[in-house]
């Protein structure tokens, strides 16, 4: 479980279709082999720590569900640990269990900030509601608005600034996730 706060912008330094291998500094802290870290808001193993550097196998099932197969080296990548027992829950609930990809439609600056739009596919637009939470690329976001199957999130200049979303450009895919609530409470529902 992740709370969708960013801790670290690491950057590929390898990927192949089984293995990524990221170069980062804060996260290799407190992450032994069989450790969880959310990756682009995918939860992935950490199969070697050399303390520069974690290494992850990747499944063909997650590569085909996520943006993760578009990574190459030089990459950048958004990096959390999983949240403790003892840890402030600063975002929301994120599972690290991409419900779909989206893509970014714009980005507008406004000052420091910005306002990030992003096409999402029925299968997570279903589960947005204004002021609802949702995880783009592992960073933990209120929908600011919503119209049709597109919503917008505001972004401040340090999330600009630490994450890949201030690097996001038009056509740019993102790995989705809703709110693991909504969709609890859409299967309690009886049909």
């Amino acid at each position: 479980m992740f709370t969708g706060i960013v801790e670290e912008l690491g950057t590929v330094r390898s990927a192949s279709p089984e293995r990524i291998v990221v170069t980062c500094r804060t996260v290799t802290e407190d992450s032994p082999i069989g450790a969880s870290m959310s990756v682009n808001g995918v939860c992935l193993t950490v199969v070697k720590n050399d303390g520069e550097s974690l290494t992850f196998d990747v499944s063909p099932e997650t590569r085909a569900r996520s943006t993760l197969g578009d990574l190459a080296e030089g990459s950048p990548v958004n990096l959390e640990r999983p949240v403790t027992l003892a840890t402030r829950l600063g975002g929301h609930l994120v599972q690290g269990h991409v419900d779909a990809v989206g893509t970014i439609a714009r980005l507008d600056r406004n000052g420091e900030g910005a306002v990030l739009t992003v096409e999402a596919p029925d299968a997570v637009a279903r589960y947005l509601v204004e002021k609802g939470s949702v995880a783009v690329d592992g960073v933990s976001l209120t929908v600011a608005s919503r119209n049709g199957g597109s919503f917008d999130v505001a972004l401040i200049p340090h999330t600009l600034d630490v994450t890949t979303l201030g690097r996001a450009n038009p056509g740019d895919p993102v790995n989705l996730e809703a709110d693991v609530i909504a969709k609890y409470v859409e299967g309690l529902i009886p049909k």
